[in-house]
């Protein structure tokens, strides 16, 4: 299935008894570039996200945000900074000695400075918490992964309608072109005619003539390319692997066969046909940039 390159998911719930938030969301971009957001001391988890994350994205720009309630459970060990505290003790002193303030220096004044302070909490078991980043991870990536699903049947949607516009267009160009020789051939004719008065005409000539503008505007060759990288790109849209970069490729052979047909018409009505082909390529390119 057909996946656009941009997408969001969060997952916010208790996983193995810890409050987790998980939180993805994407934009296009040429390669797979990913950038985590961890809790504080949880930069071993990148790790399990850029895994689990490449399981399911091969191409973007993702964005992951995750937050784990910390384990009340762990002890931790609380120390005194007494260089510091003193400092605070001794400021304190002084600011009450020179404005002549009253005395309430204690302990629970001195505490509201929590920098003297120093707190050591038992590290982190790293595999739990990989294991629930994994899980919290999987149920975001579940909302992501639909989220780009439904934008790439849109896209889908979208290039395939294009594409039978330009095959529609095709079918104009290729039922104009003989008649064109043929007016060619007519007007030739009739110019030579004008020229040479009461000169007789060689038909030969004539006939070579049309057959060079035949063969120099002859356009069934492109026509015939353009139709096939138009099959390729309609198989392509209805796999199940990413393939943006291929079809990025296919849509500029399509717009080389379309400059050379417009390169060769000289039929105004033709030319303006050229240019809607054109146009709708374009427009084909541009929703490409966000396939996966």
């Amino acid at each position: 299935m057909i996946k656009s390159m941009t997408g969001y998911g969060r997952f916010e719930g208790t996983v193995e008894g810890r409050n987790v938030v998980f939180e993805i969301r994407s934009v296009n971009h040429r390669f797979l570039e990913l950038q985590c957001r961890t809790p504080r001391g949880c930069g071993f988890i990148e790790e399990t996200i850029k895994k689990v994350v490449s399981e399911y994205v091969t191409r973007g720009k993702v964005d992951v945000f995750v937050t784990i309630e910390a384990d009340d459970s762990l002890e931790a060990e609380v120390s005194l900074n007494r260089s510091l505290a003193a400092g605070y003790v001794k400021a304190l002193r002084q600011l009450r000695d020179e404005f002549d303030l009253s005395d309430d220096i204690s302990v629970s004044s001195v505490a509201k400075y929590g920098d003297i302070f120093n707190v050591r909490k038992a590290p982190e078991n790293e595999e739990v918490l990989c294991a629930i980043t994994e899980k919290a991870g999987r149920e975001a990536l579940k909302e992501f992964i639909a989220m780009r699903e439904r934008e790439g049947e849109k896209l889908k949607a979208d290039v395939l309608s294009r594409c039978d516009v330009i095959v529609s267009i095709v079918e104009e160009i290729e039922a104009r072109s003989p008649g064109i020789v043929d007016e060619y051939r007519e007007k030739l004719y009739t110019r030579l005619k004008e020229v040479l008065e009461e000169t007789t005409i060689d038909p030969q000539r004539i006939l070579t003539e049309a057959a060079i503008f035949a063969d120099k505007t002859a356009v069934d060759e492109e026509t015939v390319r353009l139709r096939s990288h138009i099959d390729q790109l309609r198989d392509m849209l209805s796999g199940n692997i990413a393939v943006g970069r291929k079809i990025d490729f296919i849509v500029q052979e399509m717009n080389r066969e379309a400059n050379t047909i417009g390169s060769k018409v000289s039929d105004a009505d033709l030319a303006h046909k050229v240019v809607d082909i054109k146009a709708e390529i374009e427009k084909i390119r541009e929703q490409i940039q966000n396939i996966e």
